[in-house]
């Protein structure tokens, strides 16, 4: 099966902001602080601290989910180029070839640790920090998003490494 496809940065924003938020360091993260912020709400309302506490809280907070929503998933887009090209991706029971107009190359599935399915992406993981974005708008119908999506199921462990 062969796609083509570019990518739309709304989309590319979306995906990132959910690889983010998937990753389990992230996750505890935010976990913390809304307990942190919650917590700090109950003890001023019933004051048993200042509302410069409760503020500090609250602005951790809020701080946190626009770094992880905006501006991490922002960077990411400016310094990468690969969101600004257009490529062709060859899968077969081997594995898959991408090809752009600068060159190709090839992998087998055993190069994937693991994918993730987004809305309109499959992420597939070389590791946990590098990755490559598969958009499902590559793909003729939806028909050809449930194949690939089987080939990924039989080749690659599902979930993040």
């Amino acid at each position: 099966m062969t796609i083509q496809f570019g990518y739309e940065k709304g989309k590319v924003m979306q995906a990132l902001r959910y690889h983010f938020i998937s990753r389990p360091e992230i996750r505890i993260m935010i976990i913390l602080v809304n307990v942190f912020a919650i917590a700090s709400l109950i003890l001023y309302l019933f004051h048993k601290i200042t509302p410069f506490a409760f503020i500090i809280g609250a602005s951790m907070w809020f701080v946190l989910m626009i770094s992880f929503w905006f501006v991490m998933p922002s960077m990411v887009y400016r310094r990468a180029a690969t969101f600004k090209d257009h490529f062709s991706m060859n899968f077969n029971e081997q594995g898959f070839k991408l090809q752009h107009e600068k060159g190709s190359r090839s992998w087998e599935w055993g190069a994937l640790s693991s994918y993730l399915e987004s809305p309109y992406f499959f992420h597939l993981y070389f590791n946990s920090r590098s990755f490559f974005l598969v958009p499902k708008s590559g793909c003729k119908d939806h028909e050809e998003v449930v194949e690939l999506r089987q080939l990924l199921k039989s080749n690659i462990k599902r979930g993040k490494s």
